[in-house]
């Protein structure tokens, strides 16, 4: 009986609570109706979404070396920075100017008879190219006839070409006919062909070095053979000796018919896919990586492999890899590359030319850069293997098609700062001063290694502010500082109505007024001058080595004192 009540006592009390629940359910089903009716549609959520996102490439950490972080959102249009990314700021003030002045004696009037000068170059295509146009100078600085220099053909990079093979012999002569006198072959005497003295110069060895030295065996010996002749003139000479040194690098220096013919197909081929091209010159060898001695971001597998590598050469032993990217000695990855470029505005429709050898990691090392600029090209990809047989089997000749098309692009970028870095450097501020994009490595690795800590907005704009000072702009550098042959600023000058222009009153903050126009706010002009060592001198160098002042790139290569000669001539070049 009392179960029966209890039951009846629950029944009584569910009947009370069923219109509480029903209206409770009621004003549920109303709210869900309403939220429904008020939401967007899903095509106009995903419109929305797109809106606020910008279109990017997510980059995985397995995809490449060197990427070890979470996806980072990058997006796939270079933005809107206030200027144009394809040339430099007041570029049109500046040109070059290479002539002797009046002081400056015809070579027929100081040349002196029985007295031949002989170089034997070092290295690749671009170090023989500084040894090449030195070595005119210092046979204008004893009045000594020059014979044609020969080629380093037992090198690391083992070209047999000689130097009527890669430049135009006839024009190199002819061209330099006034400055100094340059034959083909030593003369005979009587019968017998005259012999010459071989010895070695100290490197930037300046005018009075090579009076002391040289002449005085040249006088007694007259012919003299100077090897391994790659920076033995020093980087500071009076004016024309400068002057002199632009003339053979820019004018006298010309590449042989066949190989300027198929450069210029390359270059037109690239103007055929777009208005606008990049080279980048990616040195990212496995050598030059072990030569580093920096972290890739490859784990245990690069490390032993890498090690293999520095095992060949006696006289690398293992070093700080932390220390090396501080310092500014890594080259950047491809996939660093890809990013630094997107930060200076170049979207993923621009077209990429690269100049390089073999990448280590091959097409997986590649695969970010790729990502991010899908128009990606080199020479093997845009010519058929017949075109380039008759260059494919020489190292040097197909260098000279690459320095073709990175001297022809609208810009010229580089992982590294070694010599066709340096020499296209100099050659593209003395022609126009075209866009040159060389990394500043010591600022950009922090950036890098706290990339996924940090949103795209804020990455970007660090980029382009440390980039300020090494995008090939004029008077980035000031005259003297740096190496000549990557600032030729005594062949730089500047016309008059600039210099009026900038002189008539006081430079502003984001303002250029030589121009007048208004630049970028996060891009002002810089001095960069104490980034930059003056490079005469060993004590000099090895001082300001020591207190930091070299160019945020890297060290140069040719200040290193390397004890096996292949290693630096693979490193340098």
């Amino acid at each position: 009986m009392a179960h029966q009540r209890r039951r009846h006592h629950y029944y009584q009390r569910f009947r009370l609570m069923i219109p509480v629940i029903s209206a409770v359910g009621a004003a549920l089903l109303f709210l869900f109706a309403l939220l429904s009716f008020l939401a967007p549609s899903p095509v106009e959520t995903d419109r929305m979404h797109r809106r606020r996102q910008p279109t990017s490439i997510n980059i995985h950490a397995d995809e490449a070396i060197g990427n070890h972080h979470p996806v980072f959102r990058v997006p796939s249009d270079g933005g809107k920075l206030g200027r144009d990314i394809w040339s430099s700021r007041n570029s049109e003030h500046f040109f070059g100017c290479s002539n002797s002045s009046s002081k400056f004696q015809n070579a027929q009037a100081i040349t002196q008879s029985n007295r031949y000068l002989l170089i034997a170059t070092s290295g690749g295509l671009n170090q023989q190219r500084t040894g090449i146009t030195d070595a005119v100078v210092a046979a204008r600085i004893l009045n000594a006839t020059l014979v044609v220099p020969k080629l380093d053909q037992r090198s690391f990079w083992k070209d047999s070409s000689n130097f009527s093979e890669i430049f135009d012999t006839d024009w190199f002569i002819s061209y330099l006919s006034k400055d100094v006198k340059i034959i083909k072959q030593l003369p005979s005497k009587g019968r017998k062909a005259l012999s010459a003295y071989n010895m070695r110069v100290p490197r930037k060895c300046n005018e009075r070095c090579y009076i002391n030295r040289i002449l005085p065996v040249l006088v007694k010996k007259h012919a003299v053979q100077l090897s391994k002749f790659d920076y033995r003139l020093a980087n500071r000479l009076d004016t024309d000796y400068q002057k002199l040194r632009c003339r053979v690098n820019y004018h006298a220096l010309r590449f042989t018919n066949p190989i300027l013919a198929m450069g210029e197909k390359l270059v037109h081929r690239m103007r055929m896919r777009s208005n606008h091209y990049i080279a980048l010159h990616l040195r990212f060898e496995p050598d030059m990586l072990a030569f580093s001695g920096c972290d890739y971001g490859g784990g245990e597998k690069e490390q032993k492999e890498l090690s293999a590598i520095r095992r060949r050469w006696k006289t690398l032993h293992r070093s700080n890899p932390d220390r090396a990217r501080r310092q500014g000695r890594c080259p950047l990855t491809p996939e660093e590359v890809g990013l630094m470029l997107r930060a200076l505005g170049y979207g993923s429709d621009v077209h990429i030319y690269v100049a390089s050898g073999e990448v280590y990691g091959g097409e997986r090392t590649l695969a970010p850069l790729k990502a991010l600029f899908p128009n990606f090209h080199s020479k093997e990809t845009i010519t058929t293997k017949e075109e380039l047989e008759p260059f494919s089997s020489f190292s040097s000749r197909m260098a000279a098609l690459d320095f073709i098309v990175c001297d022809e692009s609208d810009v010229f970028v580089t992982n590294n700062n070694g010599n066709m870095a340096k020499i296209l450097a100099g050659r593209r501020r003395y022609f126009g001063h075209k866009p040159t994009i060389r990394p500043n490595a010591k600022k950009l690795y922090r950036l890098f290694l706290n990339r996924s800590n940090s949103t795209w907005e804020v990455f970007a704009s660090s980029v382009r502010n440390f980039q300020r000072g090494f995008m090939g702009e004029p008077k980035e550098v000031r005259p003297g500082r740096g190496g000549f042959h990557e600032n030729p600023s005594t062949c730089i000058c500047e016309d008059s109505a600039a210099k009026v222009d900038k002189n008539s009153g006081p430079r502003k903050y984001g303002k250029d007024n030589s121009t007048k126009k208004n630049v970028a706010n996060d891009e002002p002009v810089v001095d960069n001058e104490s980034e930059w060592p003056d490079m005469d001198e060993d004590d000099e160098q090895n001082d300001l080595t020591e207190k930091g002042a070299f160019n945020e790139t890297t060290a140069d290569y040719e200040a290193l004192n390397f004890e096996d000669p292949d290693l630096e001539e693979f490193i340098s070049d």
